[in-house]
C-alpha cells in the first residue's frame, strides 16, 4: 500500500487530495455528517485514483466501497444500487483484482499490463450486459424501485465499466464516466428530499472527473507499454 502511494504523480496527488478536500467541504457545508456516507465517498474516490494508476489496491478499495454504498442504497431503498453494488459490482471487482494481479506489466510492480478487447470479446461482453441488465431489471420492477428508469441504466452502465475492467482496457473509465452521470441524475432526486444525501451528488461529480483521467491516463499508459 505505501509503494502504492509512493508512485503517485503530482498531478495524481493533487487530483486525489483536492476530491477529498471537495467531498469534505461539502458535508461541512451541508451541516450533516452521515459517517457511512463520507467514508463511502472518501474511500470511493481514493479507489479511483489507484484503478486510473493500474494498480491492484484500486480494486480492493473498490470492494470496500461496494459493500458501504451497498448498504447506503439499502437504507436509501434503491434496491438496484444495491443490489448492482453486491451482486455485481463486487464480486466482478474480485474478479478483476485476481486478473489484474495476475496479469501485471512488470514483475515485482503494481501497473497492470493493459490489453486489447477483441471484437469478439467486447460483443459478448455487451450481449451478456443486456442479458443481466434485462434480469436485474425485472427484479427491481417487482421490488417497486424508485426511479426505476435510471435504476436499470445505472445497471447496464456498472456492468458495462466492470466488465472492460476485468478485461484490462482502458474503456472502463468511460463505463464508470457513464454511470457516474446515471448516478448523479439518481442521487439529485434522492438529496432533493434529505439534504444529507447532497455529499453522494458531489461523491459522483468528484468520480466522474477522475474517472475522465483515467482513461486518459490508461491510454498514455498503452502507449507506453507498448512502446517500451
Amino acid at each position: 500500500m505505501l509503494k502504492a502511494f509512493k508512485n503517485l504523480t503530482k498531478t495524481e496527488y493533487f487530483i486525489w487530495v483536492s476530491s477529498l478536500l471537495i467531498i469534505g467541504a461539502t458535508f461541512i457545508l451541508c451541516g450533516q455528517v452521515d459517517l457511512w456516507v463520507l467514508s463511502a465517498c472518501l474511500i470511493g474516490a481514493t479507489s479511483l485514483i489507484f484503478l486510473a494508476k493500474g494498480e491492484p489496491l484500486g480494486q480492493v478499495l473498490i470492494i470496500i466501497f461496494s459493500l458501504l454504498y451497498g448498504y447506503i442504497s439499502l437504507r436509501c431503498r434503491y434496491y438496484g444500487e444495491m443490489l448492482t453494488y453486491l451482486g455485481m459490482t463486487l464480486p466482478m471487482a474480485v474478479t478483476a483484482l485476481i486478473t489484474w494481479m495476475k496479469n501485471p506489466y512488470e514483475s515485482g510492480k503494481g501497473e497492470v499490463k493493459i490489453a486489447h478487447v477483441s471484437p469478439k470479446s467486447a460483443l459478448a461482453l455487451w450481449g451478456l450486459a443486456a442479458v443481466v441488465t434485462a434480469g436485474f431489471g425485472y427484479v427491481l420492477y417487482l421490488l417497486d424501485t424508485p426511479n426505476l428508469v435510471f435504476s436499470i441504466l445505472s445497471i447496464a452502465t456498472s456492468f458495462i465499466a466492470a466488465g472492460y475492467t476485468v478485461l484490462r482496457s482502458p474503456y472502463y473509465a468511460l463505463g464508470y464516466a457513464a454511470n457516474d452521470v446515471v448516478l448523479i441524475i439518481l442521487w439529485c432526486m434522492m438529496a432533493a428530499g434529505d439534504v444529507s444525501l447532497i455529499p453522494m451528488v458531489t461523491c459522483f461529480v468528484v468520480f466522474l472527473m477522475n474517472d475522465m483521467y483515467g482513461y486518459l491516463n490508461w491510454r498514455r499508459m498503452r502507449h507506453r507499454q507498448e512502446r517500451e
